[in-house]
């Protein structure tokens, strides 16, 4: 029988997708409040136990075991096993958009930081061992959240980047005649087209062959329309 949490001592909530990756970019961009060292300890523990056992087939007691509380205490940082399953995903966003944030300050132009972010976002959502991992031996956990929650999932993804075309057209990198909203639609689209779908033609633990299709396809997006 579950224990009764007082509302006052639940850290997390239920897991809400449509906003999940704005929190963690959010969290990458502010820097997420790291000071509870029980809730730490039991988010590392979720997170190996997740990639070992899965998440179906994971529960509360086992994660608790494995950080060294009871369950009880559990119960008192995360309220259901959804609240301890969003922050551990949501963690792991925030990794990424923070090595994302990194890879492409190494590009010196507009260019050169659209190949490698699109890289950079397939290589390490693919090979995150629990978001990737997911992906593949659990889709029904984690791809419903991405493409069947009304879009928030892909909308939070556009406004990302949507936000660092802007960045590069208010710097003069990008012509004012691009659409940032809609090349940022379309990139995010086909990256999650990707991530979701195996590709028979494009070999994406190639990184190369990604870098390539991002030369080809999405850099030239960025150009201004023909005439203009």
């Amino acid at each position: 029988m579950q224990p009764r949490i007082k509302e006052s001592t639940i850290i997390a909530k239920a897991p809400d997708p449509d906003s999940l990756l704005e929190r963690a970019l959010a969290d990458a961009l502010e820097r997420a409040d790291e000071s509870d060292e029980i809730a730490l300890r039991l988010l590392d523990a979720a997170y190996e136990q997740f990639c070992r056992m899965g998440i179906r087939r994971s529960t509360m007691e086992d994660v608790a075991r494995r950080a060294g509380v009871s369950r009880i205490t559990a119960y008192r940082r995360f309220a259901t096993k959804d609240a301890l399953v969003e922050q551990v995903v949501r963690r792991e966003f925030r990794r990424y958009f923070d090595q994302f944030l990194l890879d492409i300050q190494q590009a010196e132009t507009a260019a050169d930081r659209v190949v490698l972010g699109f890289a950079s976002a397939l290589g390490a959502i693919r090979r995150n061992p629990l978001i990737g991992g997911l992906m593949a031996v659990e889709p029904d956990v984690l791809v419903p959240s991405m493409v069947s929650d009304g879009g928030g999932t892909l909308a939070a993804v556009q406004r990302f980047v949507a936000g660092q075309l802007r960045r590069e057209q208010q710097a003069g990198n990008v012509s004012e005649d691009v659409d940032v909203e809609l090349v940022a639609e379309l990139m995010t689209r086909v990256s999650a087209s990707f991530l979701v779908t195996p590709s028979q033609v494009v070999d994406l633990d190639d990184d190369e062959q990604v870098r390539e299709v991002a030369r080809r396809f999405l850099v030239p997006m960025l150009r201004p329309r023909p005439g203009r």
